[in-house]
């Protein structure tokens, strides 16, 4: 990017939402993916639901330091919430979080509790992560 005056270089990188509701926002995982801790703001999804899903990828298994994962799973049910938090990323952070997320997990757009737009990593049905 050119210096333009009056432009702030961080104001002008693009960043990214990342709601977070398990591993990404444990301590020795963001060290594994981001190398530090990466501050967060509570928020939540509402109309969804958590599930467990079965880790096979061993280098997310040493950050996370367990085989199964929170997972989610929209329910469409008004009352079913899930509480996390927002990950801020700048392009490098979000590209980490998705070779963290591995094969099985795809990333899609929500809205969260607050107004927020934010990315989440959804399991992909049938397959091992």
């Amino acid at each position: 990017m050119l210096d333009q005056p009056g432009v702030d270089d961080d104001a002008a990188r693009t960043t990214h939402d990342v709601f977070s509701f398990g591993t990404l926002r444990q301590g020795s995982v963001q060290q594994a993916i981001y190398g530090g801790p990466v501050p967060t703001v509570p928020d939540s999804l509402v109309g969804w639901r958590l599930t467990t899903v079965r880790i096979t990828d061993p280098a997310v298994i040493a950050a996370s330091g367990s085989d199964e994962h929170p997972g989610i799973e929209r329910s469409g049910d008004p009352a079913d919430r899930v509480d996390g938090g927002v990950l801020t990323l700048d392009d490098g952070g979000l590209a980490a979080t998705d070779r963290y997320e591995s094969v099985g997990y795809e990333r899609t757009s929500v809205v969260l509790a607050s107004g927020r737009e934010a990315w989440i990593y959804v399991p992909r049905p049938g397959v091992d992560a």
